[in-house]
């Protein structure tokens, strides 16, 4: 009897009487339906999971290792930082703010008087504001003699609040009386108010 005669004899309510070989390719055909249901429905989208938890890993990793390096370097990132602060606020101090501004143009004219210096224009202009200072620009201009001029501007250079000397045009009598035409610009530290 072949093959096909005895799938056509078969009992479906009678397994038992089945022959060998068909129960073992039943069993294989169940067995592989089985191993790809639970493959497609189960296992499959536990793999995407698995991956996606892996990828995160890694990422996880990745941030826990640059913070590590920031956490190890602290220490050294907070004493630069208290570093800064002290240049910042030793700055600060020598930006004057708006109420040592005129105190602060005494000082240049007291400077100059005390060098024997003639004031022949001492004209402050507008401020120039910028992100945390104003800029404070004085046209001036003096008369005396070179070493009175040269000890002025080496007062300005002394002076505890920054003052910068630019567009300094020298101009000499027959007299040998020096006039110097100069903008000297100071600083003054904008507070919060602003």
């Amino acid at each position: 009897m072949s093959w096909s005669d005895e799938l056509r004899l078969l009992d479906i309510q009678e397994p038992a009487s089945w022959p060998a070989w068909f129960m073992v390719v039943m069993s294989l055909l169940i067995s592989i339906l089985l191993l790809f249901g639970g493959w497609h429905f189960l296992i499959q989208d536990q793999q995407r999971v698995l991956d996606l938890e892996q990828s995160r890993e890694i990422e996880l990793r990745r941030t826990f290792s640059s913070k590590k390096g920031m956490v190890v370097n602290l220490p050294a990132y907070q004493k630069q930082m208290s570093q800064i602060e002290d240049m910042l606020a030793v700055m600060v101090r020598q930006l004057p703010d708006s109420t040592e501004v005129p105190s602060l143009l005494v000082d240049i004219t007291e400077g100059g008087t005390r060098r024997g210096l003639n004031f022949l224009v001492f004209d402050p202009q507008q401020e120039e504001l910028g992100d945390f200072y104003a800029i404070l620009p004085i046209r001036m201009e003096v008369a005396g003699s070179y070493h009175q001029l040269a000890g002025f501007i080496s007062d300005l250079a002394q002076m505890p609040r920054i003052v910068t000397v630019g567009d300094m045009a020298i101009t000499a009598d027959e007299a040998g009386l020096l006039t110097i035409s100069v903008i000297l610009k100071t600083y003054r530290y904008l507070s919060e108010e602003i």
